[in-house]
C-alpha cells in the first residue's frame, strides 16, 4: 500500500465533510417533499449540471473506459455510445425542456400529464414505470458497488486489515466488505440532506476530481516526453472500417483475448447497431434515474436545456484527461502493473493499479478522494431517484396520499436504508462491472425504448400501449440472456425492440385513445413535434393563435452538430496528452465553429 498519512488525511477529511454537509442540510431538506427530493426546484442550472456530470463520473464506468482505451485506443471513444452518451445532446436540444414543462416530480408522475389519471391502462402504465425505475436503480447501485470494491482492494490489501476485524471474511468477499463501508457514508449524507446535500457534495467532488484529472494528464505528458507507445497500428486513429484491425499478438496477448470476449471485432457492424439503438434510446428521453431527477429539479424548461448541455462540457474533457493519462502510464509501464489473474489480465484493474504506482503523495490522496466521491455521488443520486419513486409514486399514491411532511421525510429515511440494503445484496451476485453494464444498457433499456419514444411523438399512443410495450420489453430483457447465451446483448437488441414495439402497437389499438382534453393540454403545454395532427387541429380550433413547434429540422441539425461537438470534447484531451498537433488543431477549429453556430441556432432560441 502506497498511501501516506497526507493521502489518508485527505480521504478522511472528505468523508467527514460529506457527513457534515448531510447534517447541515437536514433541516432544509425536512421543509417538504419537494425540498427533500428536488431541492425545492430552486437550485441553479449550472450547479445541477455539475452534479449530474459528477454522478456520471463514477468509478465503475471509469475503470471500464480506461480498460477500453488501453485495448482499443482512440477507437474506444465510440464504445460508450452503448449508453448512449449522446442522449445528452438530444436532451439538450429539445427533450429536457419538454420534460420540465410537465412540472412533475418523477417520471411516473409525468405520465399523468400525457395519459391522465384514470383508467386501468393509466394505473398499469404508472406501475410499470415505477417497476422499471426501481429495477434500473438497483442495477446501477449494484454496478457501482462492484466497481468500488475492486478499486479499494488494490490500495488496502486485506492482509493489512484482517487482524483488526473481529470476524472472518472469505477472500472473494473482501471487495464487498470495503464497498459496504463507503456505501454507509454515501447513504448517510444523501438520506439526511436530500437533493441539497447531494448537489453540494457533487460540486465539491467535481472540484477535487478536476484537480486530480489535470494532475494525472500532466504526469502522463512528463513520462511520455519523447517516448513511443508500444501499441498496434491504428491504435491512435479514432476512425475504423468494417473490422477493428487491432493486433496485440506481439505486444500483449491478453488484449486480443479481451477484444474477442467483448465481441467488438466486427466494429463496423457493432457501431451501426450502437447508432441505431442509440438514436431510438435518445429520442425516448432520459431514463427514470438521477439524470431525469436533475432535469425535473431545474427552475424552468430553459434552464433544463442549459443544464443538460452543460453536462458534456464539464464532464468529457476532465474525465478523458484522466482516462488517457492513466492509459499512457499503463502502456509505458505495463510490466510494472499487477493486473494479472488466474484467467488472464483484468484490464479493469488498470485504473487503481496505475494511480497506485505512479501518482505522488498528495495527488494520490486527491485522486482517491475524488474517485471515492464519484462513487458516493453516483450512489446517492441513484438512491435519491429510487426514494422518489417509492415514496412519491407508491406510498403517497396508493397508501397514504395525505401523509404529513414529517411522516414523508421519515419514510424517505427508511426507504433509503432498505434500497441500499437490496442494492448491496445484488452486488454480491454480480460477476463483474461489464456484465452488469451490458445487462442494463443492452437488455433492460432495450425494453424501455419503444414505449418511451412513442409517448412523445404519436398522439394515438395510449397508456395501455405504454404498459404492454414496457411489459413485453422488460420480460424479454429478463429472459433473453438465458436464451441467447454468450451473445452480446446489443446484437439481440433489434429483436428486443421489435417485441416491445409490437406490444406498444397491439396494446394501443386494443384500447380507446387517450381523452382528447388530456391530449390537448399535453400538446399545448409541452409543444412537441411529431405525429399530432388530430390533436393539433383540435387545439387550433379552440385557439387560432397557437403556434405549433416547427423546429424539427433545426433540432435535428443541432443534434448532429452537438454529437460532433461531444466527440471533439472527448478526443481533445487525448490529442493534447499524446501531443498529436494536427488532429488537435483540427479538433479545436471544428469545436469553435460548432459553438458559434449553436449560439445562434440553439442558445439564442431557448424558451420556456
Amino acid at each position: 500500500m502506497k498511501l501516506q498519512l497526507i493521502d489518508i488525511s485527505i480521504i478522511l477529511f472528505y468523508l467527514v465533510m460529506m457527513v457534515l454537509i448531510g447534517w447541515f442540510y437536514k433541516n432544509k431538506a425536512k421543509q417538504n417533499k419537494e425540498s427533500y427530493l428536488m431541492g425545492g426546484k430552486k437550485l441553479p442550472w449550472y450547479m445541477l449540471g455539475l452534479s449530474d456530470a459528477s454522478d456520471m463520473f463514477d468509478i465503475s464506468g471509469t475503470m471500464w473506459m480506461i480498460s477500453l482505451c488501453f485495448v482499443y485506443g482512440m477507437k474506444s471513444i465510440w464504445i460508450p455510445w452503448l449508453w448512449p452518451v449522446f442522449n445528452q445532446v438530444f436532451n439538450m436540444m429539445f427533450l429536457a425542456k419538454w420534460l420540465r414543462r410537465s412540472n412533475a416530480d418523477t417520471g411516473a408522475e409525468w405520465l399523468a400529464t400525457r395519459f391522465g389519471v384514470k383508467g386501468k391502462g393509466v394505473k398499469a402504465s404508472h406501475n410499470i414505470v415505477v417497476a422499471f425505475a426501481l429495477i434500473s436503480c438497483l442495477g446501477f447501485l449494484a454496478y457501482g458497488f462492484v466497481g468500488l470494491g475492486k478499486f479499494i482492494e488494490v490500495f488496502v490489501p486485506w492482509d493489512m486489515v484482517k487482524a483488526y476485524i473481529p470476524f472472518n471474511i472469505p477472500a472473494q468477499y473482501v471487495a464487498h466488505f470495503y464497498g459496504i463501508i463507503f456505501t454507509l457514508f454515501a447513504m448517510f449524507y444523501s438520506i439526511l440532506g436530500g437533493m441539497h446535500s447531494i448537489v453540494v457534495g457533487d460540486f465539491i467532488k467535481y472540484i477535487i476530481m478536476t484537480v486530480g484529472c489535470i494532475a494525472i494528464a500532466i504526469i502522463a505528458v512528463m513520462h511520455l516526453n519523447g517516448k513511443q507507445l508500444n501499441v498496434p497500428e491504428g491504435w491512435s486513429d479514432p476512425f475504423f472500417g468494417w473490422t477493428l484491425d487491432l493486433d496485440w499478438s506481439n505486444i500483449i496477448v491478453d488484449a486480443n483475448k479481451k477484444i474477442e470476449e467483448d465481441g467488438y471485432g466486427l466494429f463496423g457492424i457493432f457501431f451501426m447497431m450502437m447508432l441505431f439503438k442509440g438514436v431510438f434510446a435518445s429520442l425516448a428521453g432520459p431514463a427514470p434515474s438521477y439524470d431525469m431527477q436533475k432535469v425535473l429539479s431545474t427552475r424552468s424548461p430553459k434552464e433544463a436545456s442549459k443544464m443538460t448541455g452543460f453536462v458534456s462540457i464539464v464532464l468529457l474533457p476532465i474525465r478523458y484527461s484522466m482516462i488517457i493519462g492513466l492509459t499512457v502510464l499503463a502502456l509505458l509501464y505495463y510490466d510494472q502493473l499487477n493486473i494479472s489473474t488466474s484467467e488472464g489480465a483484468d484490464f479493469e484493474r488498470i485504473l487503481p493499479a496505475a494511480i497506485n504506482a505512479f501518482l505522488p503523495v498528495g495527488i494520490l490522496g486527491l485522486v482517491l478522494t475524488g474517485l471515492l466521491g464519484a462513487f458516493m455521488g453516483t450512489f446517492s443520486g441513484t438512491l435519491n431517484a429510487a426514494q422518489a419513486y417509492i415514496v412519491n409514486d407508491i406510498y403517497l399514491k396508493y397508501v397514504n396520499p395525505n401523509a404529513p411532511t414529517k411522516k414523508i421525510i421519515r419514510l424517505n429515511y427508511v426507504v433509503g436504508v432498505l434500497v441500499v440494503f437490496i442494492g448491496v445484496v445484488l452486488g454480491f451476485f454480480a460477476k463483474d462491472v461489464n456484465s452488469i453494464l451490458q445487462w442494463i444498457v443492452g437488455a433492460l433499456y432495450g425494453g424501455y425504448i419503444a414505449s418511451n419514444m412513442l409517448k412523445w411523438y404519436w398522439w394515438r399512443f395510449n397508456a395501455n400501449g405504454f404498459f404492454w410495450g414496457m411489459s413485453a420489453g422488460i420480460i424479454a430483457a429478463l429472459i433473453f440472456p438465458f436464451i441467447f447465451v454468450g451473445v452480446l446483448p446489443l446484437y439481440v437488441w433489434p429483436l428486443l425492440f421489435f417485441v416491445s414495439l409490437t406490444g406498444c402497437i397491439v396494446g394501443t389499438y386494443t384500447a380507446p385513445a387517450t381523452d382528447l382534453t388530456i391530449l390537448k393540454s399535453f400538446y399545448s403545454n409541452v409543444r412537441p413535434w411529431g405525429f399530432w395532427g388530430p390533436v393539433h387541429a383540435a387545439v387550433i380550433a379552440e385557439n387560432p393563435q397557437f403556434k405549433p413547434n416547427g423546429r424539427f429540422k433545426v433540432d435535428m441539425f443541432n443534434v448532429v452538430l452537438g454529437m460532433i461537438a461531444q466527440c471533439c470534447l472527448t478526443v481533445l484531451p487525448m490529442y493534447l496528452v499524446l501531443w498529436m498537433k494536427l488532429p488537435l488543431l483540427a479538433t479545436i477549429i471544428i469545436l469553435a465553429l460548432i459553438v458559434l453556430i449553436l449560439k445562434r441556432t440553439w442558445w439564442d432560441k431557448l424558451e420556456d
